[in-house]
Formats: structure tokens, C-alpha cells, sequence
């Protein structure tokens, strides 16, 4: 499986809203996105902008799961369930 490259934020929704994921989280130079609990008792800090945007990424893998083959995953091999998904991608967003 090929490495992810660096990135700068990390953006979550509040079940990974712990203090251990953050700390090292801006140990390797990325800054959390991850809106706090409610039950913490203080309040955590958090870009409400780019959290907003996460919905885009939840919505394009929600409209792929529409497509059998990719939400059973009926190949076997990584490279051949990369192009089902990149025409049911072209197929979904594009016609």
C-alpha cells in the first residue's frame, strides 16, 4: 500500500474527540479539526469552516455505496475495485 504524504489537518467528527489523537496529531505537524464533546468540561476550539466542508467527502462516498459492486466490494484485487469506483465516480458525478 503506497504512504500517505503529509497533510497539514486532520478533519473528524466528534467520535475521535480525544485528547491523545490531538497531541500527537500536532506532534506530526497537523492541526485537528475535530469538534469537542459535550460532555467535556472545557470547551475545545475548532475551524467551523472547514468542518462544514466535511459533508462533500460523507456525500460522494454515500452516492458510491448506491453502486452494488462498490458497496460489496466483489473484487478481489485493490486495482480492479479502483476502476469500478472510478466509473461509478464518472457515472454518478458526471453524467
Amino acid at each position: 500500500m503506497a504512504k500517505a504524504g503529509p497533510f497539514r489537518r486532520l478533519i473528524a467528527d466528534r467520535a475521535y474527540d480525544a485528547d491523545r489523537l490531538r497531541t500527537s496529531l500536532r506532534a506530526a505537524g497537523a492541526g485537528p479539526v475535530i469538534p469537542g464533546r459535550c460532555n467535556r468540561t472545557v470547551p475545545i476550539r475548532h475551524d467551523q469552516r472547514r468542518y462544514r466542508e466535511r459533508w462533500r467527502i460523507e456525500a460522494a462516498i454515500c452516492r458510491l455505496k448506491d453502486f452494488r459492486r462498490v458497496a460489496t466490494r466483489y473484487d478481489k484485487l485493490a486495482r480492479t475495485f479502483l476502476d469500478a469506483v472510478t466509473i461509478s465516480a464518472i457515472y454518478a458525478f458526471w453524467l
